[in-house]
């Protein structure tokens, strides 16, 4: 009976709806080998977020709390349309109470914050649901908290039931993205929790994709700086290639065609203020151009393949 009264309590937090980019949510969830775990938040706002007050909390084997999961509380800030990386902070393997493998140092180095000693959220199994609470209230969830079937469980699924007895797993050895057309999180604890709803998968130990998302909520940016000029060259393009030319260093920049789908994406991995992408691959029409710069400014063109 505690048990059940701590689950009421635990998703009447959910009953405080957030608005379409107003909140930040969980952007990707990586479950991989030993504990190379992570999980990336996503500002989807105009305006860089203090992370004081947030935290995350796993939700361990179906519990209806968070006593055994584990509990990280947030610090820093996460600036406008970016994103914040929480990566398992194990870094010796250790023997002591069984095996706990040390998790990868590129994987580590990836991260804005490294996750506290086990239990934390980032010792994260395929059937362990993992929230985001502002203060008092849970602005995201990854899972179904107090999920009976995964006691026994190992993973959700794609498949009704849903519960990792049917259809492919999806949140055991996978990395999960979330869909750009997510614009908040989840307040309110599914039943059932449908995995593909709003999580696209690839394969495990894939990481290629920390640090950045593709979301909606950036589509109605046109920008949101006067300080930062930037040029895309030539426009119409009739040739293979096309160069992004700026007053500031470019940190990321993404092609996205008149469906919303992202067709080509460059994270900047030199500090330059130019990139040359590479457009042969795509088809005659209109392309919406993104960019964000080192000094977190962003701004959208248009442009035109012939």
């Amino acid at each position: 009976m505690k048990k059940t009264l701590l689950f009421v309590s635990v998703l009447a937090l959910g009953t405080t709806y957030a608005q379409n980019c107003s909140e930040l949510f969980i952007s990707e969830y990586v479950e991989g080998s030993g504990n190379d775990k992570a999980i990336e938040l996503y500002n989807p706002t105009s305006a860089a977020i203090d992370l004081t007050g947030y935290r995350l909390e796993r939700f361990s084997n179906g519990d209806a709390t968070s006593a055994a999961g584990g509990v990280l509380n947030l610090s820093g800030s996460i600036d406008a349309f970016s994103t914040f990386v929480i990566v398992n902070g194990v870094g010796v393997t250790s023997t002591a109470t069984g095996s706990s493998p040390a998790a990868s140092p590129t994987l580590q180095a990836m991260a804005d914050l490294l996750d506290v000693p086990y239990p934390a959220p980032t010792f994260m199994n395929g059937n362990d649901a993992i929230a985001l609470f502002n203060g008092s209230t849970m602005v995201d969830l990854m899972g179904k908290i107090g999920d009976a079937s995964m006691v026994s469980g190992q993973s959700w699924s794609d498949a009704f039931p849903y519960d990792g007895s049917a259809g492919a797993w999806y949140t055991k050895d996978q990395t999960l993205i979330r869909k750009a057309s997510v614009k908040v999180g989840v307040s309110v604890n599914p039943d059932p929790f449908i995995v593909t709803t709003e999580w696209d998968s690839l394969p495990k130990d894939t990481w290629t994709q920390l640090g950045q998302h593709t979301c909606d909520c950036f589509l109605g940016v046109k920008e949101l700086t006067n300080n930062v000029s930037f040029v895309v060259y030539p426009n119409p393009a009739t040739e293979g290639t096309v160069v992004v030319s700026a007053s500031e260093v470019i940190e990321f920049v993404e092609v996205i065609n008149m469906l919303g789908q992202v067709v080509l994406s460059e994270k900047v991995s030199e500090v330059s203020k130019a990139t040359t992408l590479n457009a042969a691959n795509l088809n005659k029409g209109m392309y919406t151009v993104r960019l964000r710069f080192a000094n977190k400014a962003v701004a959208q063109t248009s442009l035109s393949i012939q």
